[in-house]
């Protein structure tokens, strides 16, 4: 009897570790590791120039995230890290984070069709700058 609840919990062990495993693996497939960006795609000087007048509002930060999560996640995936089936931005990348946010912000209102991201200018200008403020926070952790 104790050596058959033995097997069991060892069996039980076993495909929680292959559980976790795969999907540790899911999760890195869904990635976008080759992602590289197009460098043709800026915005132009004035619109970099742009300030977002919610900065001193970071408490928006949380509608942009509900606002992600309704228009983004399909193409960027829930942490932004883009889906490589979708061949989308890694939206944590230094890249993506070191830009302006006038320039994310008219990204994300003019899109890049060469990418198939669409505009989301049919979103009021608030709402996309909401989406700026979410994206700062993807930032991904750098090593120390």
């Amino acid at each position: 009897m104790i050596r058959g609840l033995a097997t069991r919990l060892a069996t039980l062990f076993a495909i929680l570790i292959l559980m976790t495993a795969f999907g540790l693996l899911g999760t890195v497939w869904s990635q976008n590791p080759s992602y590289q960006p197009d460098t043709n795609w800026r915005a132009p000087a004035g619109a970099e120039a742009k300030r977002n007048p919610l900065a001193k509002k970071p408490g928006a930060a949380a509608g942009g995230k509900k606002l992600f999560q309704r228009n983004c996640v399909e193409c960027h995936g829930d942490d932004g890290s883009g889906l490589e089936k979708k061949h989308s931005a890694d939206l944590q990348l230094p890249v993506v984070q070191s830009q302006t946010e006038g320039a994310l912000f008219w990204k994300i209102t003019n899109g890049n069709p060469d990418r198939s991201m669409p505009p989301f200018s049919r979103l009021p200008e608030l709402q996309r700058w909401q989406l700026v403020l979410y994206l700062r926070t993807l930032s991904r952790e750098v090593p120390k």
